[in-house]
């Protein structure tokens, strides 16, 4: 596990936009795993600036993204698709053949969780995986619970989780109560993890996931066993250690 600490969010952005964009520049044909939230915007903003500067080339990338919410149309401008599509998508030169997210309005949570999971190994698995940190120490939407769930399936989500979320929705019985997450094992198969993280919010959680016990109670504790996992914090988030 390697721990690199940033000044500010928009250093923590550019770090990691650097570990991107240096996986594309290396494999320009490399398999993607991305994530949503606010955290990792100003790392795909630093992508699209990379890209309209000539630096990087998505015309052979494949990305397969972490989580949607059941539930939720691709045109709902509150769903993971929409999300991808305007902050990075519409932007870069990617074939959106080549743009992986779950479906959530597949009613069936076995074939939808099948048939992700089917998509990855297709790829021949994942290179580099980007994640954010929840603030109960989830990963996706894999959420505190008795055990670790391998593979891509459906969830409950939290009232934490719901709390946090309602803010992007009008009200919080809007907000989805359910979403389609890959599993821990799909996201420990990746060749590289890459986690942002940003803010005193997030201080203790860090702490927590990374210098406790191994315990699905914090989901993001099992990336202490992952080969090639990279943290990268603002010094906000990192406060605690």
């Amino acid at each position: 596990m390697r721990i690199i600490c940033a000044k500010d969010y928009k250093e923590m952005s550019e770090m990691a936009a650097d570990i991107i964009g240096a996986q594309v520049l290396l494999k320009p044909d490399a398999v993607l795993g991305l994530a949503t939230g606010s955290t990792p915007i100003g790392t795909y903003e630093e992508l699209v600036r990379r890209y309209e500067a000539g630096r990087l080339d998505f015309g052979k990338i494949k990305t397969v993204n972490l989580d949607e919410y059941r539930g939720l149309t691709r045109d709902n401008d509150q769903s993971y698709y929409y999300f991808m599509h305007s902050h990075l998508f519409d932007h870069i030169n990617i074939n959106k053949n080549n743009t992986n997210v779950p479906d959530g309005m597949e009613p069936d949570a076995l074939k939808a969780g099948q048939d992700y999971e089917n998509i990855i190994k297709n790829y021949g698995g994942i290179d580099l995986q980007l994640l954010g940190l929840g603030n109960n120490g989830h990963i996706g939407f894999n959420e505190p619970g008795d055990e670790f769930i391998d593979k891509t399936h459906v969830v409950d989500l939290t009232e934490s989780t719901i709390e946090a979320n309602k803010r992007f929705f009008a009200s919080v019985d809007d907000v989805p109560k359910q979403a389609y997450t890959m599993g821990i094992g799909s996201i420990m198969r990746a060749k590289r993890v890459l986690m942002v993280v940003n803010g005193k919010g997030k201080a203790e959680i860090v702490k927590e996931a990374f210098f406790g016990p191994i315990t699905p109670k914090v989901p993001a504790s099992i990336l202490q066993l992952h080969n090639d996992f990279i943290l990268i914090g603002d010094v906000e988030a990192l406060s605690c250690l």
